[in-house]
């Protein structure tokens, strides 16, 4: 790292992964980032790199929406 830099602080984001079309989809749940890969491994590995990549930009976690709430709804299918 180059005197001056400042190592950026690391943040915990909530993730998902689930099986979709025969590949595996890990889905972050505080921003919307997702990425797949032919395992649960190669799928979380896509959306670290995704995730850092999106922040890259300037975003930064302090950014994300702080209150969420997750629940489930019946419906007739």
């Amino acid at each position: 790292m180059r005197a001056g830099m400042l190592m950026p602080m690391p943040s915990t984001l909530r993730y998902v992964v689930f099986e979709q079309d025969g590949a595996f989809v890990a889905q972050c749940l505080d921003v919307d980032v997702a990425s797949e890969g032919d395992t649960e491994d190669d799928a979380l590995a896509a959306l670290k790199e995704a995730l850092e990549l999106y922040f890259e930009d300037g975003v930064t976690p302090a950014d994300t929406p702080k209150a969420m709430r997750f629940g489930e709804l019946a419906i007739r299918a």
